[in-house]
């Protein structure tokens, strides 16, 4: 996550976003609390550790339509503490769920999915994600009475 300090007229307000997400156990030692990065006047960077990324397969579907879209995202779930800070506590490849923690008190950054976590994704979803056998529906016969 990096936080820059923004000027609007006589404020200086905090702006948010989300650098990137990077999976793995390599980074053990990355502080749940964030461990800073970089420091650079107004910029600031920092990592999180463990914060989860929870695959369910109900949801199978929303991730295919993710994984085939222009632009595949991984959307970080921050909610705000006591002392005005922002803290991820979930990363979901799911729109809906993203767009359902925008109608509370969240707020949610995309990202851009990197390699490892696209190919489990897309694992994922081979695996759990059967699509629905399009039917033709049967049209009424508006001429015959017994239709009506």
């Amino acid at each position: 996550m990096e936080r820059k300090q923004v000027s609007r007229g006589r404020w200086s307000v905090p702006h948010w976003q989300a650098v990137g997400v990077v999976a793995g156990d390599a980074l053990v030692s990355a502080s749940a609390d964030g461990t800073p990065m970089r420091s650079d006047g107004d910029e600031e960077q920092f990592l999180w550790g463990g914060v989860p990324l929870q695959l369910h397969s109900d949801w199978a579907e929303n991730y295919r339509y993710n994984l085939i879209g222009e632009q595949p995202r991984l959307y970080v779930i921050c909610s705000e503490t006591a002392d005005g800070q922002l803290r991820p506590v979930l990363v979901t490849a799911n729109h809906d769920e993203a767009c359902s923690h925008l109608e509370g008190d969240d707020q949610v950054f995309a990202t851009q999915i990197p390699p490892d976590i696209y190919m489990q994704l897309e694992r994922f979803v081979v695996e759990y994600c059967a699509p629905q056998r399009r039917r033709k529906r049967k049209r009424k016969n508006w001429s015959d009475p017994a239709d009506k």
